[in-house]
């Protein structure tokens, strides 16, 4: 796609985003860099942190010098917060476990930033995503970054037609390797920056931070009885935000076997705990679903499923269900965890997606 229009290039000061900014002025692009201030630490608003912090803008302001394009800094801070940080904070107390990342790319980067491009007449909008995005049957698609170890389509399932068709991927087709060797052989300064932390604006521990950010954390997070599947009572947690489906340590509880999380029950507030393999199960239901193409497929439909970033999607069949779609799994899956987000694959194409309920 290659027609010398004029590109914005989301900018995270990475060796990823500033390679991609590089390949697109290679190929005769106007190519121009945006760097999205978005959040500070609560005890320092002068200083941002985590997620394009000053060090990263400054990165990035530094990798467009050297290739001689323009960069532009936006402060969308307020806007990262009210749909980002606190529906983080508002699904965790809700006994989900979000995946922020999905959000910020259909409501931040591929939502405002996005909307900002056009408003700014740009042809084209791109990022350092691994990932590719074809056309075929006239329609646009979602596929996988070639690069197994680092395809990021998962996190790209609710773009849909109006995104893709303004949406350039450079790096989809390559592996992260080969972007660090284009990196270093033209001298691009973010070479050798190494990659960066998981939640952005969590520096450590997320428990830590929602203890910090949620107002009246200590009347709204309270301790409760950990049971098992019967409602035998075996101990006391210390508030259901410090847990997630699946998890074994951390429970401070010496039993007969291995205990695991199987449920959090906000209800009775308990959370429920079992032997392994209670923490299997073959369906689920997915709400809040989103299609790539714009539309539903004639469901009942077999596909792979993916239920986090880094599970290994499995086969199952998707159909129909009240406020959703039900998901049922041909072999068991473990810990299928409400709030996450389960994507549906056919071969290497993203159909789309929803929220596990």
């Amino acid at each position: 796609m290659n027609d010398k229009k004029n590109i914005m290039v989301a900018m995270s000061g990475g060796v990823d985003s500033s390679t991609a900014a590089f390949l697109l002025k290679e190929q005769g692009y106007e190519t121009v860099g945006v760097t999205l201030k978005l959040w500070h630490s609560n005890d320092d608003k002068r200083r941002p942190g985590g997620c394009c912090s000053t060090e990263d803008i400054s990165d990035a302001r530094r990798v467009c010098n050297f290739l001689g394009i323009r960069h532009y800094v936006l402060n969308m801070e307020e806007e990262f917060k009210s749909c980002v940080v606190d529906n983080f904070a508002g699904e965790y107390l809700s006994g989900r476990t979000p995946n922020p990342c999905i959000v910020c790319n259909e409501k931040i980067k591929f939502g405002l930033l996005m909307q900002k491009a056009g408003q700014m007449n740009f042809d084209y909008f791109a990022t350092g995503h691994y990932a590719r995005v074809e056309r075929e049957a006239g329609s646009f698609v979602l596929k996988k970054g070639l690069d197994q170890h680092k395809d990021q389509s998962y996190v790209l399932y609710r773009l849909g037609q109006s995104e893709l068709s303004k949406l350039v991927l450079p790096l989809g087709a390559m592996k992260k390797p080969e972007v660090r060797e284009i990196a270093q052989k033209n001298n691009i300064p973010a070479a050798h920056k190494p990659e960066s932390q998981e939640i952005c604006f969590v520096d450590d521990d997320y428990a830590d931070f929602l203890s910090s950010y949620i107002k009246d954390f200590g009347s709204k997070v309270k301790p409760g009885e950990v049971v098992n599947s019967e409602g035998k009572v075996l101990g006391k947690h210390k508030g259901l935000v410090y847990y997630t489906v699946g998890q074994r340590s951390g429970l401070g509880i010496s039993y007969e076997y291995p205990l695991y999380v199987v449920k959090l029950d906000t209800k009775n507030n308990s959370l429920v705990v079992g032997r392994k393999q209670e923490v299997y199960s073959r369906d689920m239901e997915v709400e809040y679903v989103s299609w790539v193409s714009g539309k539903e497929p004639a469901l009942p439909l077999e596909c792979d499923v993916k239920i986090r970033y880094l599970h290994r999607q499995a086969p199952a069949v998707v159909s129909s269900c009240e406020n959703g779609v039900k998901v049922n799994f041909k072999e068991p899956q473990m810990a299928i965890t409400p709030g996450q987000s389960a994507v549906f694959y056919r071969g290497e194409t993203a159909l789309g997606g929803g929220l596990i309920k």
